[in-house]
């Protein structure tokens, strides 16, 4: 099976990129009354970023969180891409499985599973699964014919934006007791799990959990487990708008791998980006279908301060909110600010504004406060970098739907995917890395087309 060929997209002509395709929607979109919000996601970008995992940390295989954007044509592009799978329960594990995703590419990692999707993992194959207590060793041991158990450990992640260590990990001291008890029941431990959490802050955070992992190695050692198998999880950047770079990350990552797991320990790393490939895939662009002007009642305040002007501020309220993409302000701590459509003018006055979303809820608001102009309904904002937690988790409250995605990609870089999808080797084989860069620089030899993109889906 080709996973390639079930993406739906549309092509982006040569000399034209995701932004010419928003554009190109906005234009249409004010033809109409309806001016709904939209998504534009260039698949090209996650095949980029692939390219960059697979060149930053050559030693480790990405094994992509799904809850991260479940979208199909993205779980399908990275399927193609030769990546894993972190699943986290049977509805994601059916989603991956659909593609013809082989079991073994796939790692269940929820540590705190039901016992009927334990069950359903069992009789679909999927072995790999994560545990962090005596409890869920035995539902594992009672209602799986065949697990290969991987540890997940606790990590100092008081310096993360999202703290998982707080629900889930074990504390070095209880891992000795786990293992002993997986042993008692005879069952796998093939490795060590950790997650740093989300918005690390530390990359020094990353090299402690590994050399954590490393002691825990030698207590499977000591017990009799062949343990190879080492996931150092999640917590990477998807944009480069943040003061902690990617690749100052894999910088400290890297030597702590070769330090304690060296090549020659023939342990595989794995781990589980999510953020990190879909974050800047994504375009958000929302319509303003409400304004209320506020006044200021002191006579006294002055015309100008640092950012704009203060006789008055404006509440801005567009038509999508923290119920449909911008929750991951709730729920992944985002700060999400806009780009204006139309570029203001030299001389154009700026006012402090808030930006809402439509629902009747007043905890429903997407920005406190930024410098915008004054725009007018039917005004368009845009949104960058919209990929990693939004779509996944948007709701359809208030009768509001959720935004249409449209997807895109170079020539080029379908060719690269197609490619890679027909190799059906390792994402980070040689061959890879050797081919990839010449598939995408291909020209096309296509005359220069008025629209950035075909209209007829593949």
């Amino acid at each position: 099976m080709n996973p390639a060929a079930e993406i739906d997209f549309a092509f982006l002509e040569e000399g034209f990129s995701a932004k010419d395709v928003v554009e190109q929607k906005i234009n249409e979109s004010s033809m109409t009354d309806d001016r709904d919000a939209f998504y534009v996601c260039d698949l090209g970008d996650i095949l980029k970023k692939h390219l960059r995992w697979s060149r930053a940390l050559p030693r480790v295989a990405p094994f992509y969180a799904v809850k991260c954007n479940d979208s199909r044509s993205v779980v399908t592009t990275l399927a193609s891409l030769g990546t894993g799978f972190d699943c986290a329960s049977k509805t994601e594990i059916q989603l991956v499985q659909s593609l013809g995703v082989d079991p073994s590419r796939i790692i269940y990692a929820n540590p705190c599973k039901q016992v009927s999707q334990i069950k359903y993992a069992s009789a679909h194959g999927v072995q790999m699964m994560t545990f962090d207590s005596e409890v869920e060793l035995m539902k594992v041991a009672r209602y799986h014919d065949n697990a290969k158990l991987v540890l997940r450990i606790a990590t100092d992640d008081s310096k993360a934006v999202c703290r998982l260590s707080i629900k889930f990990g074990a504390q070095l001291k209880a891992c000795r007791g786990l293992l002993e008890k997986a042993k008692d029941l005879g069952l796998d431990v093939i490795g060590v799990s950790f997650h740093v959490g989300s918005g690390c802050t530390d990359p020094l955070t990353y090299s402690q959990a590994i050399g954590d992992a490393r002691c825990v190695f030698d207590m499977g050692d000591e017990l009799g487990f062949n343990m190879n198998l080492l996931d150092i999880g999640g917590g990477f950047p998807g944009s480069d708008d943040v003061d902690l770079k990617f690749e100052e990350i894999t910088a400290v990552i890297n030597p702590a791998l070769d330090k304690y797991f060296p090549v020659d320990s023939k342990v595989k790393i794995i781990a589980e980006p999510g953020r990190f490939y879909v974050a800047s895939a994504y375009t958000l662009v929302v319509n303003i279908i409400a304004k209320k002007v506020i006044l200021d009642d002191d006579e006294n305040a002055s015309d100008d301060e640092d950012e704009g002007t203060t006789d008055r501020s404006i509440m801005y309220y567009v038509n999508d909110g923290v119920y449909g993409s911008f929750n991951c302000i709730l729920y992944d701590h985002a700060h999400c600010l806009p780009s204006l459509h139309k570029k203001p003018k030299p001389d154009e006055p700026m006012y402090p504004c808030s930006i809402w979303g439509p629902t009747c809820d007043g905890l429903d608001r997407i920005v406190e406060q930024c410098f915008l102009p004054d725009m007018q309904v039917g005004d368009w904002l845009v949104f960058e970098n919209m990929g990693a937690y939004t779509v996944a988790a948007s709701s359809t409250f208030n009768g509001f739907q959720k935004p249409d995605i449209h997807f895109v990609i170079s020539r080029p870089s379908w060719q690269c995917v197609q490619f890679s999808s027909a190799d059906l080797r390792a994402p980070t084989e040689e061959s890879f890395l050797q081919e990839m860069p010449a598939c995408c620089g291909r020209e096309s030899g296509v005359e220069m087309p008025t629209k950035p993109y075909q209209t007829n889906m593949v």
